[in-house]
């Protein structure tokens, strides 16, 4: 394969990878950037590689710098590359005579450039010389390609990887989806692991890394579709490896890429079946919708529908995830989360998504690989989540990237939802408008369970704001003037009372009620709390 020289790669990033002694770079080859933590990477490594680190196997005494240097240059490493600003911030001297003595080329990342800059860097040379295309290089395992045309190909080929490197191996999907792992007894290494993902997922980087886990020596390589990480296959070989055991790993990278892009698209696919389905009963075409549904193999409730507005992020996927179990937690409905989780019908509009729920889903779910779209086992481009405590009212009784990440923030965050009481498909398009309005005025957070007969949360403020007020009865006169319809006369001599004062009466009470008592949403939701009144 096509190597570029240190000096190459100097001349690319400039300041952001310079030499320490601030000479010449040297036109020494580097065959690859890798970056490690561990205070021993030789394992890991084929030699000629450009090796980076924060300085964390250089921390504790001096002595021990000397035998870290003399490690790397026994498996011909090309340089090394000292990022500065969180394991050391300074250049450690014994460090610095190490690498003068042994002749290991040691260059410096400053302050605030991510690892990532430098292995991007690296790649764009190698792909304007013609060598991107690495998959072609490495041909097609027989043994991985049959695996992966299993049914079940994710398993099959971790399956098959772990078993040719004597170890175990794990595919993690960037997304928090479900974790593909063998052997299976393996399972208590997949918490730690995760975090790991999530840390190189929020660095985006792009280069295998090495740590350790319980003791065991991990190796971790991006699966990248485009220039984003649907995931994360780990390894845990059982023996040291080869070069050729490097390129059956490779070979997996590329299987597991191919198949995540063939996954996103098939999801985004089913995804845009699924709005213009939903959109049809949004719209009050509920024969064409079920016609429609049937041809494209959808399921659709056969009897009555919850609808679920949410406000959130650009990414609907991960505020479903977010809200799965919130829902089942927090409103009365506890087969709302698996309800949400089989559902396909979904129509999405800026940032309101707008879910329609089988009412009549008694807990259970199946496979979510083979239901929504949005849970998927090869990844996605959506983030992670994590459902955040956060308010949640009911009203069915009228009452009130850089090189060291930080936790990924969750799209849990701003997420407000509205969930409506059960109705048939027929009455979808009557009341969506509604919903859509007190979804819209929301707080984050917010999980408003709608009762029936009662949309919008504000309506006991008015009855109350009405009651409070002691110099007349705005209770009656708000509800006479509903019951006429606005007509002044009507009201009038249902109260008995001058038009002028019935009028003087309603100005008062739209100063209280902050809100328009002609506005026809306004007037349904009062004249149903007041009529009874």
């Amino acid at each position: 394969m096509f190597v570029i020289s240190l000096a190459q790669l100097h001349n690319q990033l400039g300041n952001d990878l310079r030499p320490a002694s601030g000479n010449t770079v040297a036109q020494r080859k580097i065959s690859g950037v890798h970056i490690s933590e561990l205070e021993d990477p030789t394992p890991y490594l084929e030699g000629g590689e450009l090796l980076l680190t924060t300085g964390i196997p250089l921390v504790g005494p001096a002595t021990r710098v000397p035998a870290y240097v003399q490690r790397l240059v026994d498996r011909d490493v090309a340089a090394l590359g000292l990022g500065l600003g969180a394991g050391v911030d300074h250049i450690p001297p014994a460090l610095l005579d190490a690498c003068r003595s042994a002749g290991l080329a040691l260059m410096l990342v400053p302050d605030g450039t991510p690892f990532m800059k430098v292995s991007r860097a690296y790649w764009d040379l190698v792909g304007r010389e013609g060598q991107a295309d690495l998959a072609a290089s490495l041909g097609t395992q027989t043994a991985l390609a049959r695996a992966a045309a299993q049914p079940d190909a994710l398993a099959s080929v971790i399956k098959a990887l772990a078993q040719a490197l004597g170890g175990w191996a794990a595919y993690v999907p960037a997304d928090n989806g479900e974790e593909t792992l063998w052997p299976e007894s393996n399972r208590a290494i997949l918490g730690p692991l995760r975090v790991e993902a999530s840390r190189l997922n929020m660095a985006a980087t792009h280069s295998a890394a090495t740590f350790q886990i319980h003791g065991t020596d991990v190796v971790e390589y991006p699966v990248l579709v485009g220039r984003r990480a649907a995931g994360f296959l780990a390894i845990g070989a059982g023996r040291k490896l080869t070069r050729a055991d490097r390129q059956v790993i490779m070979t997996v990278c590329v299987l597991l890429s191919l198949k995540a892009a063939q996954s996103q698209e098939k999801d985004a696919m089913a995804v845009a079946l699924g709005s213009a389905v939903t959109k049809l009963f949004l719209s009050g075409y509920v024969e064409a919708g079920r016609a429609q549904a049937a041809d494209l193999g959808f399921t659709v409730p056969p009897g009555p529908v919850r609808v679920l507005m949410v406000r959130g992020s650009d990414d609907p996927t991960a505020d479903a995830r977010a809200l799965e179990g919130r829902l089942s937690r927090e409103t009365g409905w506890t087969a709302a989360g698996a309800a949400l989780k089989d559902s396909r019908l979904l129509h999405v509009e800026g940032t309101l998504a707008c879910w329609l729920l089988d009412a009549e889903h008694h807990g259970g779910t199946t496979d979510p690989a083979e239901t929504s779209p949005s849970f998927n086992r090869w990844g996605t481009e959506g983030s992670g989540a994590v459902a955040q405590g956060g308010r949640s009212e009911s009203y069915t009784s009228g009452k009130q990237g850089h090189r060291h990440p930080t936790e990924r923030r969750s799209p849990a965050t701003d997420v407000a939802a509205v969930i409506s009481r059960p109705m048939s498909l027929v009455r979808v398009r009557e009341e969506i408008g509604e919903l859509t309005a007190l979804a819209r005025r929301l707080e984050p957070h917010q999980i408003v369970e709608v009762a029936a007969g009662e949309l919008d949360p504000r309506v006991q403020e008015w009855v109350s704001a009405l009651r409070g007020y002691t110099r007349a009865d705005l209770v009656s006169t708000v509800r006479a003037y509903l019951q006429h319809r606005g007509q002044w006369e009507g009201a009038a001599r249902q109260l008995g009372v001058h038009r002028n004062s019935l009028r003087h009466r309603m100005g008062i009470a739209t100063a209280l009620l902050h809100a328009d008592p002609d506005d026809p949403d306004v007037a349904a939701n009062l004249w149903l709390a007041l009529r009874s009144e």
